[in-house]
């Protein structure tokens, strides 16, 4: 689970965090009053497992821009597949349900970072005051859903190097750096293949010049090739995102000048 800030560590601020999520940066000021007094800072370790599958789904979480959760759908014989990542755009946990919420997905860190978080009653007690905080997870609700639909394509239809090249586009999306702290073997369990696949997929755009790789780090080299090597479902969930949460989007923008 997420952990507080640790002994000995600079304190972290809600008002010092809040503007690192575009999703908290787009509100206004009288929705911010109504939940930033229930925020609270804290660290997030990759491999932390927020929820389970069946776990009642009590805190909601505001990644900062550098962190990063995927929701995973595992198989009784173990296996397991990313459906939706999420980073400093949104949120995971409480987002729109009220009452028992139980988690249908693990949610897992996949790189660590800050992050802010709410008791779940907390926030639909905002929601229930106020009709633009109701609208505005409703529309992140959509957009999520969307994500989680064009994974089930992308996983069902296209190569796994069309599916690399789109998970590393969307993951420079919220660790605002050219340098991402990730294994083959990790993205093979993300994408539910092999590593040796996933081997694979890396040699041939490390030879395109799109990426570079070493143990432990993958380096966007090639952006917009990277962009073109990707699948159509990039573009599709981007066009979207700004479609649906256009305030949403220009303060990722601001974050992150890719975008």
């Amino acid at each position: 689970m997420a952990k507080k800030k640790r002994p000995g560590t600079e304190p972290l601020s809600v008002g010092n965090l809040w503007p690192g999520n575009a999703l908290l940066a787009s509100m206004k000021p009288q929705d911010r009053a109504l939940i930033e007094p229930y925020l609270e800072p804290v660290e997030l370790s990759r491999g932390d497992v927020l929820f389970e599958p069946g776990e009642d789904v009590g805190i909601t979480y505001f990644p900062m821009a550098g962190s990063m959760i995927s929701l995973m759908l595992a198989m009784q014989d173990d296996r397991a597949i990313e459906v939706a990542t999420i980073g400093q755009e949104g949120a995971v946990g409480g987002i729109v349900s009220a009452g028992h919420k139980p988690a249908f997905a693990r949610m897992v860190v996949e790189i660590g970072g800050h992050a802010l978080q709410i008791d779940t009653t907390h926030l639909e007690e905002a929601k229930k005051k106020s009709h633009n905080l109701r609208d505005l997870f409703s529309r992140y609700a959509d957009v999520l859903l969307a994500q989680t639909l064009q994974s089930v394509a992308c996983n069902a239809l296209h190569t796994i190097e069309e599916r690399c090249s789109r998970w590393l586009l969307a993951t420079q999306d919220r660790v605002p750096t050219r340098d991402l702290p990730l294994t083959q073997e990790f993205l093979a369990e993300l994408l539910g293949v092999q590593r040796t696949t996933i081997s694979a997929a890396a040699q041939a755009l490390q030879r395109k010049g799109l990426i570079h790789y070493r143990r432990g780090q993958i380096t966007i080299a090639d952006r917009a090739g990277l962009e073109e090597a990707a699948c159509e479902c990039y573009a599709a969930v981007e066009r979207h995102f700004r479609a649906v949460l256009p305030d949403v989007k220009d303060a990722r923008s601001r974050q992150n000048p890719r975008h």
